[in-house]
């Protein structure tokens, strides 16, 4: 009987206290003057101060507070019509690159076996509250985005260790993240960029449940804490800027533009037997010097007159890009004062054969065409003498191997001689923007640097023109207090004599800076234009 009265006893004390709280509920309500119940004041969220605002929206999206960030609710859309399709190709991709890892552990540790018993990503996509892209003189495209993602995945991955099954259940995961992409460098094949470079901006927020056999192990005190902060540190210290993650796209090798790597130095000596080729039984020859993949004009020597074994000894510097896949082609010529020149022969050279900073001398047939395997028939075209040595520049002097002991020790014998200091100025000019003439608009750039002038072609009708042209210098001292002159500058295509050269800006570049740094890349104001810019890239490299 104690027991039961015990019971009912908390059971009344239970049902009165319910009792009560609906009792003064009532009470409470009913016994307010409903006289002074006001209509709420409804206001314009722009009147609103920023404590309003921050109650109302706690969190106010990026495209909000912060202009230079884009809305992209287009894109969420895509993402989230696109998920149940791109949840099974990213999940078929996850087992694709796990599979050989999970391949190492098994027999270790007497693990049997590792597999995803459930991979899904879950119905809802990531958010991007906002895009940002970001401007640089570089070829590359880099975007910043803030992307959460509040996902509900089912992911269960099974542990077989000796006889048991463990299985671990990954719940509710959270990511909050800023990234920043880089799409670089930028080149003219499909896709148009060589490779995706991904780092994050801030350390990420991870929140995610963890079950092991159905327990919940984040339960345990001061579990759940030191997993956040361990993830955070570690995908930190691998991809937090300036860490990346690099994604190749194309092989670069095939796509990335190729840089100066050092000097052809060539000496033309001389040629014999040429063939005759006026009518008075002599040849006016001259040779003209290319080398493949290079966009520059050919060099040429002086022209003998009614030589068929003419005498040169002229030097030239040609620039070398990739020493194993360019040739160095040499075409002797018949000058002729009226008409084409007659080519009297030709040969080419790999520079692959030759050894850095090693002088080599060749005495070759003159062929008809380029066909190397042609063999002389009928007429003998005569020789060509020459002396080559390629010279890497010193940053790439270790990649090339050789000895630059041993062709200083060999300078007695090579007239063509490195000086201290020499080096190559390399000068590319990429584009203008708002430059405006005020009778026409066809521009092009003229650079003079130590009296020598050269100038970009003509681009017709536009205020933004697009050279991309590279002018290259060599030179036998750093140009250091020296300056370029870079003027754009505008004429009538038609009946250009008509009209007078129009200047639409210029600008004079100290070189100070480039022989210091190495590189330059920059945007310059065009003197004497209204908004007229000019993007310059400058390199300096010692032989």
């Amino acid at each position: 009987m104690g027991l039961i009265s015990t019971f009912l006893g908390i059971i009344g004390f239970v049902i009165g206290i319910l009792l009560g709280l609906l009792i003064g509920f009532f009470v409470f309500i009913y016994s307010q003057d409903t006289k002074q119940v006001k209509d709420p004041v409804v206001r314009p969220i722009a009147e609103l101060g920023p404590k309003a605002l921050q109650e109302l929206l706690p969190e106010i999206p990026l495209w909000v507070k912060t202009p230079d960030y884009e809305r992209v609710d287009w894109l969420n859309k895509f993402l989230l019509d696109m998920w149940p399709f791109l949840d099974k190709a990213i999940c078929r991709m996850i087992r694709i690159i796990v599979k050989p890892i999970f391949a190492e552990y098994i027999g270790k540790y007497q693990i049997k076996g590792i597999e995803f018993d459930k991979l899904s990503l879950g119905t809802l996509p990531p958010t991007i509250c906002g895009i940002k892209v970001l401007q640089t003189n570089e070829k590359e495209l880099v975007m910043e985005h803030v992307i959460k993602w509040a996902g509900n995945p089912n992911i269960v991955l099974d542990l077989h260790v000796s006889s048991l099954k463990i299985s671990f259940q990954l719940l509710d995961l959270q990511v909050f993240v800023t990234s920043r992409i880089t799409l670089r460098p930028l080149v003219p094949t499909f896709p148009c960029f060589a490779k995706i470079v991904v780092s994050l901006m801030e350390k990420p927020h991870v929140d995610f449940g963890m079950k092991i056999s159905g327990g919940d192990i984040m339960a345990i005190p001061g579990l759940y804490r030191f997993v956040q902060e361990t993830i955070k540190k570690q995908v930190a210290s691998l991809y937090l800027w300036p860490q990346t993650l690099e994604i190749p796209i194309l092989d670069e090798s095939t796509v990335a533009i190729k840089k100066p790597v050092g000097i052809l130095h060539v000496n033309v000596v001389r040629a014999h037997k040429l063939l005759k080729m006026d009518f008075l039984g002599t040849s006016d020859p001259y040779v003209k010097l290319t080398l493949t993949e290079d966009k520059l004009a050919a060099r040429t020597t002086t022209i003998k007159r009614r030589n068929l074994n003419p005498e040169w000894n002229e030097k030239f510097k040609l620039v070398v890009k990739d020493p194993q896949s360019q040739v160095l082609q040499l075409q002797v010529y018949d000058w002729d004062k009226v008409g084409a020149h007659d080519r009297l022969g030709m040969q080419l050279i790999p520079l692959k054969v030759l050894k850095p900073y090693e002088n080599k001398a060749f005495t070759l047939e003159l062929l008809k065409d380029a066909n190397t395997n042609e063999t002389p028939k009928k007429k003998n075209r005569g020789q060509i003498v020459v002396d080559l040595t390629f010279v890497p520049f010193k940053e790439d002097s270790i990649k090339f191997g050789g000895s630059m002991e041993g062709y200083r020790s060999k300078k007695s014998r090579i007239d063509d001689e490195v000086e201290e200091g020499a080096g190559l100025l390399l000068l590319v000019i990429q584009e203008a923007e708002e430059v405006e003439g005020d009778h026409h608009n066809n521009p092009y750039a003229v650079l003079t640097f130590r009296g020598e002038k050269k100038r970009t072609k003509m681009m017709r009708k536009t205020r933004n023109p697009r050279w991309s042209e590279e002018f290259q210098f060599m030179l036998e001292e750093p140009p250091l207090h020296e300056k370029i002159h870079i003027e754009v500058l505008s004429k009538r295509r038609r009946f250009s004599f008509l009209s007078k050269v129009e200047s639409l800006g210029y600008v004079e570049i100290n070189l100070n800076d480039v022989v210091h740094n190495g590189r330059i890349n920059d945007k310059y104001h065009l003197i004497d234009s209204k908004n007229g810019v000019i993007h310059v890239e400058i390199r300096w490299t010692t032989i």
